[in-house]
């Protein structure tokens, strides 16, 4: 015992020394490279060298700018900001040459994307990489790393980096994620210690919730590649697509414990739509990895793991664009130092792994240049596509802001799509002229376009690192079906554009707005924040001639705080604004309910709070957040969870509880939540809050657990069985009780939920308790185990109970998913608007 003791000073006094006696020579030790004294290094800026503290977002802007200043090698591309206002920052560093011919470099790589080049040309051409740092603000050796990339690039001399930058142009973002890299450097700055401590009890390496991992909102932006909902993930994309780069790296970090990865993934788990010879070359490079890693003493793995499945992410998203994405993951000091299985891994060690590999691929874009060159450009000009035919086409006949929502994406990701000429039906299946587009299939991002429509249901394997589903056009709430006959589509859109909306005419006597479009909940919330009264008809109806669904909203003109005129002009407003019809109405008589009737219910505005904090899921409570703050605009106050017991939660209507866990609460948090329940709150769970609910005994659920005993299952594969028994993201159907207050503003009897959890929970004997059932066939699309489907089927996803004067709402499945999936928004939004008419 005192041997070990001993022997941990030892290597703490070592690894002290080694912080004092840090310089560049440590990262950049090469000896046959000179540098250009006239170029600031990262110490002349920052104040320390890279490693001694984590560079802030802030100060490593300050460095970028100032190479850009300095260096002819270096151009430098604000290309938007953050939540936070933090700036895109984008370096393009090549030769001086080719920086003055750069227009005409990236013309002719973009062509390569559009037709065929000849040999000639491929070898002329310079090579693209894009190295991007730090998606997760808490992995942040990357964009520390980024710091002597660049400064590397920029000062080295000599006739092997004048050939380097002759052939290669590289698109450096050195922080994929400022806002969370700010977070995260300006926690570990603050708790480092002047004596660093390796051992991971230490505050400086137990961050407070939510963590740096992630954006303003809380994503995980490396999931956000295809479906691009936030403003970082615009930017990048938009530089992909301006550039189609050959190479795209993204570095990132995994657990203490840990080595080095790099690609590729595990070749089961491999997309089936990225071509074979994208594999052959990510070996290729990884070749050049390893040598590199063999160079410094560094231990390295490959083909464990991680996978090239999901095409949202970074190391993904580029394989299905004839790119090649390499994935790194560095085991993490997660502050300046820990003790790990390996010994104490340090801050600095983990910056050297990631330029090591940096460098590396820069060397592996070099060299594979023209076979990297013409795998793209045959990619997307091979024989296949010639040979492609039929279309798919989409819409929601009452939902356009949706269906362009999702249109929009696919303008980001270049992908062309066209009008209907008219009204049509296809596969029994009708589409409305305005409301639909038509995609062919026969067009240069034919394999990203079947990544997005296709249902897939058949695997290699049982295991996914991510999701083994996302099929956009059943995320958006979409009609959709594959067409293979020849289609005459109308013009081709070349930007979407919302539809025009506006009311006819002024009323003397009421208003009425259909709850289908998608806006329809940030309309009614104005209205209800102007004072002004509305009711929800619980029933459809008709007026000359048009029939009024269940959930649409009466707005009176009698005995409001606006005059006529005034509420005319506001809702007219509002209704342009948001894109949402508004229609006047001359007399309350209909064929079916009255506008007088009591079937109409008076609403109220709705005061939101949602708990945060330590037991949370931080995902979900910003998809959340983000919904009701940017889309919606309606305010949501964040409670701690830790400041419930000392909170006055009489001001709030509705409480939401992201996906949690029992032992999250304290017995008097969860006395307090049942009396302000009982006292007329309505509390909304999601996901595992089933269990929490269940044990307070706010709602008396059946849960199903399926036997998923081992048979003939070796010790090496246990881990595996066990692993196929989640489920890590599967879309399945479910049936509609439209009449329902929990499904006002859907139109059809089916809908598509998303799924990733295994609470499975049997109906209530009463059928009109069950307003949303998965039916006997739920599968969709992706991965579940036969066990757990056989499981799912029949059961339900959505509970509701009265509690004396308040109301429980459940949802086991996550209706606000990354952000995108727009389909099942509203079932939120329902449970926020129309939970006291339920």
């Amino acid at each position: 015992m005192l041997r070990n003791s001993l022997l941990l000073v030892f290597f703490i006094a070592n690894f002290l020394t080694a912080q004092k006696q840090l310089s560049l020579d440590y990262y950049l030790s090469d000896t046959d490279i000179s540098y250009n004294p006239e170029i600031p290094k990262p110490q002349d800026i920052l104040g320390y060298i890279p490693g001694e503290w984590h560079v802030t977002h802030d100060k490593l802007v300050e460095y970028m700018r100032v190479l850009a200043n300095v260096s002819p090698r270096i151009t430098l591309e604000n290309r938007g900001t953050t939540y936070e206002n933090r700036p895109l920052l984008l370096l393009t560093i090549t030769s001086e040459q080719n920086h003055s011919n750069i227009a005409s470099i990236q013309q002719k790589h973009v062509e390569g994307v559009h037709q065929k080049l000849t040999d000639a040309i491929i070898d002329d051409m310079p090579v693209v990489v894009y190295q991007g740092f730090s998606i997760h603000g808490n992995e942040p050796s990357g964009s520390n790393a980024a710091l002597l990339l660049a400064y590397h690039l920029a000062a080295a001399e000599g006739k092997a980096i004048n050939e380097l930058l002759s052939n290669v142009v590289i698109l450096l973002d050195p922080s994929f994620n400022p806002d969370g890299l700010q977070r995260f450097a300006s926690w570990v700055n603050a708790n480092k210690n002047k004596n660093i401590t390796p051992d991971s009890q230490d505050r400086e390496y137990n961050e407070t919730w939510p963590g740096g991992r992630t954006n303003h909102y809380w994503f995980d932006m490396n999931r956000d590649w295809l479906p691009v909902q936030l403003p970082e993930s615009r930017a990048r994309i938009t530089t992909f697509h301006n550039w189609y780069p050959n190479i795209l790296t993204d570095h990132h970090e995994m657990g203490t414990n840990s080595t080095f990865f790099f690609q590729p993934g595990i070749p089961s788990r491999t997309h089936p739509l990225t071509p074979a010879k994208n594999q052959e070359l990510t070996r290729e490079i990884g070749n050049y990895h390893a040598a590199a890693l063999d160079k410094i003493g560094s231990l390295y793995y490959t083909e464990e793991n991680f996978d090239d499945f999901y095409y949202g992410k970074g190391s993904t998203f580029p394989d299905i664009h004839g790119s090649v994405g390499i994935l790194f993951e560095q085991a993490s000091s997660r502050g300046h130092a820990q003790t790990s299985d390996n010994g104490i891994i340090t801050f600095p060690f983990t910056i050297r792994n990631q330029l090591t590999a940096a460098l590396s691929t820069l060397k592996a874009a070099n060299s594979m240049r023209v076979s990297l060159l013409s795998y793209q450009n045959d990619f997307y000009t091979g024989s296949d596509k010639n040979n492609l035919k039929g279309y798919y086409v989409f819409g929601n006949e009452k939902d356009a802001a949706s269906t362009n929502a999702l249109a929009d994406i696919l303008d980001a990701h270049k992908i062309e799509f066209y009008n209907l000429t008219k009204n049509e039906s296809y596969n029994d299946i009708s589409f409305k002229k305005g409301n639909s587009y038509i995609v062919p299939k026969n067009q240069r991002q034919h394999k990203l376009i079947e990544a997005i429509f296709e249902k897939r249901t058949s695997f290699k394997d049982s295991l996914f690192y991510d999701v083994s589903a996302w099929t956009l056009p059943l995320a958006f709430n979409q009609q959709y079906t594959e067409v293979s006959k020849n289609i005459k589509p109308g013009t081709k859109v070349d930007s979407v554009n919302n539809k025009i909306t506006e009311i006819s005419s002024a009323s003397a006597y009421g208003y009425v707005m259909e709850w289908h479009e998608y806006y329809t909940p940030k309309v009614l919330y104005q209205i209800m924040n102007k004072g002004l009264r509305a009711k929800v008809g619980m029933q459809p109806f008709t007026i000359k001639n048009k029939t009024y669904d269940y959930g649409s909203v009466f707005i009176p003109v009698q005995n409001q705080k606006l005059t006529q005129s005034e509420l005319f002009e506001f809702l007219n407003t509002l209704s342009a604004k948001n894109h949402v019809q508004i229609d006047p109405v001359t007399t309350g008589l209909t064929t079916g309910i009255d506008l007088g009737s009591s079937k109409f219910k008076p609403l109220k505005k709705p005061t939101v709070a949602m708990l945060v904090g330590e037991g949370i899921t931080p995902y979900d409570a910003g998809e959340i957040w983000h919904l009701l703050d940017q889309r919606f605009d309606i305010p949501l106050n964040k409670i701690e969870l830790s400041s419930l017991e000392n909170s006055t939660l009489t001001d709030y209507s509705h409480l939401i509880i992201p996906n949690s866990k029992t032992e999250s609460f304290t017995k008097s948090q969860e006395e307090k939540l049942k009396n302000w329940v009982k006292n007329g709150g309505t509390l909304i769970g999601f996901r595992n809050t089933a269990e929490v609910f269940n044990a307070w005994k706010l709602l008396d659920l059946n849960f199903l657990k399926p036997d998923n005993i081992a048979k003939n299952i070796s010790f090496e594969q246990k881990d595996d069985f066990s692993g196929a028994q989640n489920i890590g993201g599967a879309i399945f159907e479910a049936q509609l009780d439209r009449s329902h207050p929990i499904n006002f503003g859907y139109h059809t009897k089916k809908l598509a939920l998303f799924r990733n959890t295994t609470q499975f929970i049997k109906p209530d004997k009463e059928s009109f308790n069950n307003p949303i059932q998965y039916t006997e066939k739920p599968l969709l699309s992706g991965y579940i185990s036969k066990k757990n489907l056989d499981s799912l089927a029949g059961t339900v996803p959505f509970v509701h109970k009265k509690v004396e004067n308040g109301r429980v709402i459940l949802f086991t499945d996550n209706v606000n998913f990354r952000g995108f999936w727009y389909g099942t928004n509203k079932l939120m939004m329902n449970a926020i608007f129309f939970d006291k008419a339920m």
